[in-house]
């Protein structure tokens, strides 16, 4: 059976109780920018479990909730006599009132959503140094109508009274609004005062502190045993492998399964970078054809997920039964990943947890149980950007570390309909012609992804004397921070222009270029 308990193990300074906020993720990663580090736990997480974690301060999320409804999400009372500071955030400032003894009503005609300025009563404590009048970003519809007693206010907008309160005897603090959102001004200030000022943490959670970490716990747990490891080329695989190459050194196997949806001089490049350069054992499966093969006929989105991520199994055990014997699989999982299976979710109807259906992981996804593996996840306490610095620390060149995301998958759900390696080659010259034109004018780092897509229809065009009948290419490129929103990028007229002229003329069986303007919602950032 698979063993999923190998992590690294650090006491949390910060622990965020999730109440089901779209934010809870921010709010952690927020914290771990001041260089502390902080976990997000369900808020059905008992007393006793958060004195055995001794954390250092403790944070309540947003949340779709009302407290005054009887299936409102409550956490376990008896945290308000742990003696460890405590933060309300808009929901969570209102389980802190109710809970304490105070009332919370809905707003009716004074409900808040979006920029709102704060004006500081109190600029001591959790609003040290926080400017009168700043911008905080506001979402929601109930208000508290009467302090718990000995509470305080600190600050008010014009529509609510009480948009930041504190019990300073018990360092009890709570705000209605959103500090860890961009739109927050000085909602770093706020964050840092209660991290260093209320709570006295320490900054001890840098990339060297975690690599020394990672690979002592490496060590001692993998032993002189063998690894396996699934290189996609992708920033966390490849992260890994840098990071347990430096660890357990030639005890590492890495195997790079090529099922033919790679982009263009991708495959080759990997071999070349990792094997040859870094001289990291990286076994080359060379199985395009059995992949393709298996996706005729096959157009429906979903189907080709499920059928690449059978067939990549069946290869990973083929080879990994020929490679082997290992003793553990390492995976790249991020934390993410790890709040996502933990089902933090919140119904905001029944109160209770919802179980998140996690995606499949795009190295080896859906590995079967019986698989005699123990995990290897040294980066499953990081988040994505966390991951980067780490990788950038390692050594990894910046080609590696700031590459755009890639889909598992690959180019098989960037063409919709059925796959073929006609547009397969279709496809992977005009992506590259994208990728190109968007590094040369100095945009790829300013964008989250660029890409083609490829629809299984044909239109009308000339190209000289002659009617042409080809496919249409979909320029996609969107920006976003973390992949959960995204908006369209505004690329310069000049260069959509030469992305469209280059793969008209360039790329065999295309004569019709057009863009994507959809914004994440309520589009996705992928087609399929």
């Amino acid at each position: 059976m698979l063993d999923t308990n190998f992590a690294i193990q650090r006491k949390p300074s910060i622990v965020i109780l999730d109440f089901g906020s779209q934010y809870s993720e921010l709010i952690a990663r927020r914290i771990r920018e001041t260089e502390v580090y902080s976990i997000v736990q369900a808020y059905t997480i008992t007393a006793d479990e958060l004195r055995e974690l001794a954390p250092k301060g403790i944070i309540l999320s947003g949340g779709p909730s009302s407290v005054y409804e009887k299936t409102a999400p409550m956490p376990d009372p008896a945290i308000w006599d742990l003696g460890i500071p405590i933060l309300g955030v808009c929901y969570g400032m209102q389980v802190m009132v109710k809970q304490l003894g105070g009332n919370v009503e809905a707003a009716i005609g004074k409900a808040e959503y979006g920029k709102a300025h704060l004006e500081v009563d109190d600029p001591t404590a959790l609003l040290t140094n926080v400017d009168s009048g700043s911008t905080m970003w506001m979402s929601h519809g109930d208000s508290v109508k009467q302090l718990p007693e000995g509470f305080v206010r600190l600050a008010h907008t014009s529509n609510t009274p009480d948009a930041a309160i504190a019990l300073h005897s018990h360092r009890f603090y709570g705000v209605q609004f959103h500090p860890e959102v961009v739109h927050s001004t000085f909602g770093m200030v706020m964050i840092r005062n209660f991290v260093y000022t209320i709570c006295s943490c320490q900054p001890d959670w840098t990339t060297n502190t975690f690599i020394d970490e990672a690979i002592k716990d490496v060590n001692s747990k993998v032993g002189n045993k063998r690894v396996l490891l699934a290189l996609s080329g992708g920033v966390d695989s490849s992260t890994l492998a840098f990071l347990l190459k430096k660890a357990i050194g030639n005890q590492l196997t890495c195997m790079f399964i090529d099922q033919g949806f790679m982009r263009k001089g991708e495959p080759e490049f990997l071999m070349d970078f990792f094997d040859k350069k870094f001289h990291i054992n990286v076994e080359y499966i060379n199985a395009r054809d059995r992949f393709v093969n298996k996706l005729k006929g096959v157009t429906d989105p979903e189907i080709k997920r499920k059928i690449i991520g059978t067939e990549f199994i069946r290869v990973f055990e083929e080879e990994s039964v020929r490679l082997g014997p290992f003793d553990y699989l390492a995976q790249g999982t991020l934390y993410p990943d790890v709040i996502e299976s933990a089902g933090t979710n919140i119904d905001p109807k029944t109160g209770e947890r919802v179980a998140v259906k996690i995606k499949s992981h795009h190295n080896v996804g859906g590995l079967p149980k019986d698989l005699q593996f123990k995990l290897v996840e040294p980066l499953r306490t990081l988040f994505k950007d966390e991951v980067r610095k780490v990788g950038r620390s390692l050594g990894l060149p910046e080609e590696i570390v700031g590459r755009h995301p890639f889909p598992g998958p690959g180019l098989a759900i960037r063409i919709l309909g059925e796959v073929t390696n006609e547009k397969l080659n279709c496809l992977r010259d005009a992506d590259l012609i994208v990728r190109q034109e968007i590094a040369r004018a100095d945009l790829y780092h300013e964008v989250w992804q660029a890409f083609a897509v490829l629809l299984p229809v044909r239109s009308v065009g000339v190209m000289g004397d002659q009617r042409t009948y080809a496919w249409p290419i979909v320029l996609r490129c969107v920006s976003s921070e973390d992949g959960m929103t995204a908006d369209w990028s505004r690329l310069p007229y000049s260069l959509l222009e030469k992305i469209s002229n280059r793969i008209v003329n360039e790329v065999a069986g295309v004569n019709r270029v057009v863009l994507d303007i959809t914004s994440k919602p309520p589009g996705t950032i992928e087609w399929e």
